[in-house]
């Protein structure tokens, strides 16, 4: 019943711009801290970003200052807007949503983001 659907990923070059978004359904939203990971080939997946329900966010250092993460309660949606986008941010980008009191969390299937010229 739980889904996280992500959106938004693309092949772009360097230098440029994509917004992912990630739809949830089947939790209470605002409850839920919502980050961003991500999967490059060959690597573990790693934690980009996430915004708490007091909306505090964290990013991790090799994209701090280029990319934001928001997220919209009323829509049920985190973004995150990435920007200056270099080849080392490909990767296979996936949503999390974790309820803190208990550390139960969901996970989406993920959306391709590819940088290259």
């Amino acid at each position: 019943q739980v889904q996280l659907v992500e959106s938004g990923g693309g092949l772009v070059q360097p230098g440029g711009s994509l917004r992912l978004s990630c739809a949830a359904s089947g939790i209470i939203f605002s409850s839920y801290t919502m980050g961003w990971y991500r999967q490059a080939p060959g690597k573990q997946r790693e934690l980009v970003a996430h915004i708490t329900s007091l909306r505090d966010t964290n990013y991790a250092d090799s994209v701090k200052g280029r990319f934001t993460i928001s997220r919209d309660n009323a829509k049920t949606t985190v973004y995150l807007q990435m920007n200056s986008l270099k080849p080392e941010d490909t990767a296979v980008y996936y949503c999390n949503a974790l309820f803190p009191t208990t550390g139960r969390d969901f996970w989406g299937r993920g959306t391709q983001v590819t940088v290259s010229s």
